[in-house]
């Protein structure tokens, strides 16, 4: 499966409808996003179970501030709509190979079990 773009309007549809998605926040002036593209592409090759979308933070300013997006290129994981993993700046293909496996192989019910923790905490104070 190729990379999809994603924009305001499909990211919310295209995290509820697939179990794991990839986001790349890039722009086209940004010299590590290029060399990150190729190994963002052909991982979307290899794991065609797994959704990657790219997001032009130029063209999607509304999107990048949404996700407070301050650095470039970030990367970010969602499983089951919970974003699991955020980080700036380019991961060589191992790095993001080994990544993609750690996704892969969570346990999501502790996943929740966290996650609905953290939001109690955050509605609570």
């Amino acid at each position: 499966m190729a990379t999809i773009r994603l924009t305001k309007d499909n990211l919310k549809e295209t995290l509820k409808n697939n179990e794991i998605v990839f986001i790349d926040f890039w722009a086209q002036w940004c010299a590590p996003c290029r060399r990150f593209a190729p190994i963002f592409e052909e991982a979307s090759e290899n794991f065609e179970n797994i959704v990657f979308g790219k997001v032009n933070t130029e063209e999607e300013r509304e999107l990048a501030g949404a996700f407070q997006i301050r650095s470039i290129p970030m990367l970010m994981a969602f499983r089951q709509e919970i974003p699991v993993f955020g980080q700036p700046g380019m991961l060589p293909k191992d790095s993001f190979e080994d990544l993609i496996h750690q996704v892969l192989e969570l346990d999501m019910e502790d996943v929740h079990r966290q996650y609905n923790e953290q939001l109690a905490k955050q509605q609570g104070q």
